[in-house]
């Protein structure tokens, strides 16, 4: 018997589960594709950080939607744990983003004019956090880069979408999609499923489907490796940051610490240099990890793009795919929006101008098309 769907999502990480979830709500049809487990590729190798302000350094569209997705966050806790019973763990001690240099300082001011940020002292600084580095200047507190917890988040989606009906397909690989009879044939490995739209969120993987459709090659891994230690001396509160490393504290006692940036590296497996170097960073940041024992190392693979900014939009040529991959390192932050936005396509309301035009498939910045 033909299968068919209003929307075929491709992609069982928090964007694809995300997006899901909110078409669910409306009552589409909706059928979910992960040719693994959901949540447990690049997903549950972040750290969680909705790291909007410590991210983002020019007021641009793309700050605008990272601030927007930051606020979806404040109701999508309580909304996800009704939905599907699974608390997301936000943590609100906020971050530390750290100035050891002048240089450090003059970059950092530009977020001066922000509301959730402060300037601290080195002593006020050390005064909330005081096992942090007495090396430094001061830091910018930011009040409102919390964390959550990636894999839970994920997963609260994903039951979330079932609850309203949503089919999720795991272990079910996408080999292809096609356009038959004015509706759209994607081949599985469990067999053919057709659907009147599909969205394609399968992060570094999406550019697979990029290449079939002719829309080139716009994506390239950027691996990031990470550890966590076990945290029962001091009491850290709030992330510390600098120079794209960082410190995350989680409820569990442990410190999430993370993370290198090699480019073109498709191994989801640590190295010995790599985690030797975020570990030097990170004593930088908090001397007293040097002591604290080990739980473990991970890698997870970032989704590249040439102008660091993801691609949320239709096929030029074919406006019943809609693509939402390309996120980097900001795929935690940015899945509510990037869902919001894709559901308003596919259901054909309004989105934002600037939005689309900053994360349009064809920008010639980032692809040849």
């Amino acid at each position: 018997m033909k299968k068919h769907y209003d929307t075929a999502v491709i992609g069982g990480g928090i964007i694809g589960c995300a997006i899901s979830y909110e078409l669910a709500k409306t009552q589409q049809n909706v059928v979910l594709f992960e040719d693994g487990a959901i949540g447990r590729k690049t997903t549950s190798a972040a750290a969680g950080m909705l790291g909007a302000h410590a991210e983002c350094e020019n007021r641009d569209a793309f700050f605008d939607f990272a601030m927007h997705s930051q606020r979806l966050y404040e109701a999508a806790g309580q909304e996800l744990e009704e939905a599907s019973g699974i608390n997301i763990r936000r943590h609100n001690g906020g971050m530390l983003k750290l100035a050891y240099t002048e240089e450090d300082m003059t970059r950092l001011r530009k977020m001066d004019d922000l509301p959730s940020v402060t300037w601290l002292s080195a002593e006020e600084v050390l005064e909330k956090e005081p096992y942090a580095s007495k090396d430094i200047l001061g830091a910018y507190f930011i009040k409102d880069d919390v964390h959550v917890e990636p894999y839970y988040v994920c997963k609260a989606y994903a039951k979330g979408a079932r609850r309203y009906g949503a089919d999720i397909c795991e272990h079910t690989q996408v080999t292809s999609i096609k356009r038959v009879n004015g509706e759209y044939c994607i081949t599985t490995s469990g067999g053919d499923v057709y659907a009147d739209k599909v969205a394609v969120a399968s992060g570094v993987w999406s550019g697979r489907f990029f290449s079939q459709l002719g829309l080139g090659q716009p994506f390239f891994p950027v691996k990031g490796e990470c550890l966590s230690v076990w945290n029962d001396e001091i009491p850290l509160t709030k992330t510390l940051y600098h120079d794209h490393c960082y410190v995350v504290p989680r409820k569990s006692g442990r410190l999430v610490i993370g993370a290198t940036m090699k480019q073109g590296d498709w191994s989801d497996t640590p190295d010995i240099g790599g985690i030797e170097a975020i570990i030097a960073k990170a004593k930088t940041m908090l001397p007293a990890i040097e002591h604290m024992k080990i739980d473990r190392f991970w890698a997870g693979l970032r989704p590249g793009t040439k102008d660091g900014k993801p691609f949320i939009g239709r096929h030029p040529d074919n406006s019943g795919i809609i693509f939402a991959a390309g996120h980097f390192r900001n795929g935690i932050l940015l899945a509510p929006a990037t869902a919001e936005m894709v559901r308003d396509m596919i259901l054909g309301r309004q989105v934002k101008h600037e939005w689309e035009e900053a994360f349009r498939i064809d920008r010639k910045e980032a692809v040849q098309i």
